[in-house]
Order: structure tokens, then C-alpha cells, then sequence
């Protein structure tokens, strides 16, 4: 079996990681390029990088920070945010990413998630979806939990799935900062359903509620941001709380 993944967050807004609940009322969290660099330390087994706010400005995701976080880092490293063409990819791959998250473009234009894929491997592409559970359905949206859409999670999920995507990162946006846990069910019926890693956000407060998304979410891997940036949880502490709850995390 493979093993379950940890993933630090760095949701960077004007060049700052920042952290917020329900993707609003944003804090300062720290410089994105020294908490990579304890991250990548402290033995976290992924980074994700999402500038939240380019979609919502239209502008493209800044490479030169991208750059500067990859060199300090030694782990398999995403980014996100303002990624529209196979240019975008090329970019951010040329800069140190490992791997990119598309959200909204791929929902405008659902053949980019098989051009990435046909171009650079399905590895590369991880397909983000934001998505609210509101009148007993998980609503998709966009530019960082904007705009509703008529597309549902699972529906969605599983396109992307069809059309080449490597990875799901689902964030319950009802869920985000709030630490009650993830939202598991949810999960479940995902990394279910597919075929490919389901990566569950939004949720994390507690060693628990890592544990309860790798065995009643079945997910693949936990990402989380807040916890991980205010030491609220220490990477290494959680792995060694993880391990001898008898789940398979690399140590």
C-alpha cells in the first residue's frame, strides 16, 4: 500500500503566505519561502503553492517566487493559480514546480486538463476543485470560491478523471479554517469513485482528523495550512501519531 501523504499549504496573496476561514478574512501566515524550507525540513512528503488571488485578478501566478521556494525545498513541489495555457505550465516547471493545480481554467476549458497531461504526463496535472455543499449538493466554484457553477464535485471529479488528470485536491470550502474535521463522506465517495489520489483540504484542527481521512475519507493524502503554520501541529509529531495508529506514513 502506499503510503499516506502530509501536505503543508501555502495559499500566497501579494507575495505573503496568508490563511483564512471559508476563504475569507485572510491573516498574515509568514514569508512562503522560509516555511517551505521547515517544511521541507520538519519531513512533510509534498509543498503546494496556490497564488489565491490570480485567477480573481486575471494576472499569472509569480514565477520569480516560485523559483525562489523551489530552491529551498527537496519534495515534490505544486503550484497553482492563474494557470489558463500550456505556457503557464511550462513556466512554472522551468521555475522548479514538479507538478500544477488548475481550478477554474480547467473548468472554462476542461481540454486543458488533456493537453497538460498529453503534453507533460498525467502526473504533472492536478485538478483542484472548491466546492460547497449547499442544497444537499456539492456545488462547484470559482476563482478561489467565487462564483458558484453548474458543475457537482463528483460529476466533475470524475471528467477531470476521464480527460487525464493525475490527482484530485478537493477543499471543502464549508470546511476551510474552521478545524472540525474533514469532510470525510464526501471523500469517501470520491477516492471511490476514481481511479486516481484524491488529496482531501479543508478541515484540519486535530491529529484525529488526520487519521479519520485516511481511514473513514479514504483519501490518499492530507493537506492542510493553518495548523501547520502557527505550530498548531508539528509535522513530525503528527507522522509518529499517525504511524502508531497503524497508518502508513513515511517517517
Amino acid at each position: 500500500m502506499l503510503a499516506k501523504r502530509i501536505i503543508p499549504c501555502l495559499d500566497v496573496k501579494d507575495g505573503k503566505t496568508v490563511k483564512g476561514i471559508n476563504f475569507v478574512n485572510f491573516r498574515d501566515a509568514g514569508d512562503p519561502v522560509e516555511l517551505g524550507a521547515q517544511y521541507s525540513e520538519q519531513g512533510a512528503d509534498e509543498l503546494v503553492f496556490l497564488d489565491i488571488t490570480a485567477s480573481h485578478e486575471g494576472r499569472k501566478t509569480f514565477a520569480d517566487l516560485v523559483r525562489r521556494v523551489a530552491a529551498n525545498i527537496n519534495i515534490p513541489f505544486t503550484v497553482g493559480g492563474g494557470i489558463n495555457e500550456l505556457k503557464d505550465v511550462d513556466r512554472l516547471l522551468n521555475a522548479g514546480a514538479d507538478k500544477v493545480s488548475i481550478n477554474s481554467a480547467a473548468i472554462r476549458n476542461p481540454r486543458l486538463i488533456e493537453e497538460i497531461a498529453t503534453h507533460f504526463g498525467s502526473q504533472v496535472c492536478v485538478v483542484a476543485i472548491d466546492a460547497n455543499y449547499e442544497d444537499n449538493v456539492w456545488r462547484c466554484y470559482l476563482n478561489g470560491g467565487r462564483i458558484p457553477t453548474e458543475h457537482l464535485l463528483f460529476d466533475w471529479a470524475k471528467q477531470a478523471e476521464e480527460l487525464g488528470a493525475g490527482e484530485i485536491l478537493f477543499t471543502s470550502m464549508s470546511h476551510d479554517g474552521v478545524k472540525t474535521g474533514y469532510p470525510n463522506e464526501a471523500l469517501c465517495t470520491l477516492s471511490e469513485t476514481l481511479h486516481i489520489p484524491v488529496i482531501a483540504s479543508g478541515g484540519a484542527g486535530k491529529k484525529e482528523h488526520f487519521k479519520d481521512t485516511f481511514t473513514k475519507g479514504k483519501a490518499d493524502a492530507a493537506l492542510a495550512a493553518s495548523v501547520f503554520h502557527f505550530g498548531e501541529i508539528k509535522i513530525k509529531e503528527l507522522k509518529e501519531y499517525l504511524h502508531n495508529e497503524g497508518i502508513n506514513v513515511r517517517i
